[in-house]
């Protein structure tokens, strides 16, 4: 069973991030850069909220704003959940799924240290059992 920080080992740390009073245009413009589908935001050091497609698609396309004109810190998503490197793949998946969510922030001795995705963790789980088959599969056959 790998945990979150084996993940993150695998995948790589990068942090991508974007201050609140940053444009939603420039979140956009280092989403594409980066090809990402959220940044975290970060004021004075600390995770203040996330900024997603999501709600840039439910928060400006919508309701007619533009994207030059709005701060990220209005509409960033406030409530940031968090994983910690030890915590297992399951245990990750348990929490997105029960938060719908699909970015999380990694904290090891509370420092931020990585961010993984619904599709790092399902790739990541999916390279288990498959594994887990191929070895059974020997088992079974004797090779």
């Amino acid at each position: 069973m790998h945990t979150i920080g084996q993940l993150l080992e695998g995948k790589g740390k990068d942090i991508w991030s974007i201050a609140p009073h940053a444009t939603v245009f420039e979140a956009l413009q280092i989403m594409a850069e980066k090809n990402v589908g959220a940044l975290l935001v970060i004021d004075n050091g600390k995770v203040v909220g996330i900024f997603s497609e999501r709600d840039y698609a439910r928060k400006v396309i919508l309701k007619g704003k533009s994207s030059k004109d709005i701060s990220v810190g209005d509409l960033m998503t406030k409530e940031v959940f968090y994983i910690k490197s030890q915590n297992t793949l399951e245990e990750c998946m348990a929490l997105m799924a029960a938060k719908h969510i699909r970015h999380m922030p990694v904290f090891e001795n509370n420092q931020l240290i990585g961010v993984v995705t619904l599709g790092d963790v399902v790739k990541q789980i999916i390279s288990d059992q498959e594994f887990t088959i191929r070895e059974l599969g020997k088992y079974i056959t004797g090779h």
